[in-house]
């Protein structure tokens, strides 16, 4: 895979013509392409270093107007190099950076068996979205009235697939795929397993299942924002690192 040519069409297929994804449209204001809906994100623009402080000034004060969070997504590829100097001046906050890995489903990657008792299957109702979302908030803490929210407006989205993985039948893991129709990227996202039941390879199964899935879709790419816990794992499997990855966040 050349790397480089990767994440050119990467760049130009989902971050400067992001695929329509229910619930979220898109918006120039300026040089910057917003993703607005219940959540708000930028990761593409085309301003300079000139234009870099007057672009993220008023993107601050946008959101600050609006009341609504915003992440904006620098790959370490992108440009301007002003960029993130001009961003923590109009007061975004740096989140941890992670790493962007790619898997080319020409292979298939390589998680070994099921472990004993482990099942992992696909949801796509209501009681299937708590199960993602009872794993989801003993992985990774906090609160998720806002992505509850998302999902349930998409439990029939064709581009969305949650996935659960359970151990005797108690949810035990869990993940989406995001695969827009017609482009040759599809995302992992919320791979999460409860601390209970972690080192028992359900991770892997997860990304496994996910990846056949996308593999019957016709894709040819999964891609993933991988977290330091994570990068090891899909490394093994076989992802390889493109690119870091920050978000900044703005919360008014």
């Amino acid at each position: 895979m050349d790397s480089g040519t990767v994440l050119a069409l990467y760049d130009a297929l989902m971050r400067a013509d992001p695929p329509a994804e229910i619930g979220l449209t898109r918006q120039w204001a300026g040089p910057v392409l917003r993703r607005l809906g219940v959540r708000a994100f930028i990761e593409h623009w085309t301003f300079d270093a000139a234009g870099a402080e007057a672009a993220t000034a008023a993107e601050a004060a946008h959101f600050r107007r609006t009341g609504q969070a915003v992440e904006w997504r620098v790959f370490s590829h992108d440009g301007p190099p002003n960029l993130e100097a001009a961003l923590a001046a109009a007061g975004f906050a740096p989140e941890p950076a992670e790493t962007f890995m790619v898997f080319d489903l020409a292979d298939r990657p390589d998680v070994g068996p099921l472990p004993a008792g482990v099942t992992v299957r696909r949801v796509a109702d209501g009681a299937g979205l708590d199960d993602v979302l009872t794993v989801r908030a003993e992985a990774f803490g906090g609160e998720h009235t806002a992505l509850r929210q998302e999902l349930a407006a998409r439990l029939a989205d064709p581009a969305l697939s949650l996935y659960v993985g359970y151990v005797d039948g108690r949810p035990a893991a869990s993940g989406r795929l995001e695969a827009p129709l017609n482009r040759p990227f599809a995302g992992l996202y919320g791979g999460g397993v409860r601390p209970i039941w972690r080192g028992l390879g359900l991770y892997r199964a997860l990304v496994s299942a996910r990846a056949e899935e996308a593999v019957r879709r016709g894709v040819n790419y999964l891609t993933v924002d991988a977290a330091e816990t994570s990068r090891p794992i899909l490394e093994r499997i076989g992802f390889q690192a493109l690119a870091s990855v920050r978000g900044w966040e703005l919360r008014p």
